[in-house]
């Protein structure tokens, strides 16, 4: 699917299939720009409370709760986000790793229950943004969706 958005930047955005169980209430964290930063909140030894990303150094709307240990990466000048992992259990998003185009790493969470991993299918490609379902409590799913950016000539290919 190729999706064409009008605002400063152009993508064409690859959409994923989601991890996670899926109850509660559905999320987006689509944004304009490109994405410089990400926030996760982990229930103390437990699953995932909340997510949030910064695009062009802007924090979107947190998503589901910040409550527990907060952790933060900020992606340094023309670094993306390469891949998305994790692990998945009892109704919740335990565990969430994301690499960098630069090879750098972020791992939050336990280590428990099933695996998944997302990362784009064509060369260039970035996390555009997460999407998945939130039941208040924590992350119940979660989906990566990719895009490559063109900065010369705004253009995008899938």
């Amino acid at each position: 699917m190729q999706i064409q958005l009008t605002m400063a930047y152009s993508w064409e955005i690859a959409l994923a299939l989601a991890a996670g169980d899926g109850s509660g209430t559905e999320y987006s964290t689509a944004h304009t720009g490109r994405i410089t930063g990400i926030r996760i909140w982990e229930y103390s030894s437990a699953y995932i409370g909340g997510i949030q990303l910064s695009y062009d150094g802007n924090w979107t709307t947190l998503v589901c709760a910040n409550y527990g240990t907060q952790m933060e990466m900020t992606l340094l000048d023309n670094e993306s986000i390469v891949q998305v992992s994790g692990k998945y259990d009892y109704g919740y998003i335990y565990e969430l790793m994301f690499v960098t185009s630069q090879g750098r790493s972020f791992k939050v969470g336990q280590p428990s229950g099933i695996s998944f991993n997302f990362y784009p299918t064509h060369d260039g490609s970035e996390l555009r943004f997460l999407s998945g379902r939130q039941n208040g409590w924590g992350i119940t799913s979660i989906g990566a969706h990719w895009a490559v950016y063109h900065s010369s000539d705004n253009s995008v290919t899938p």
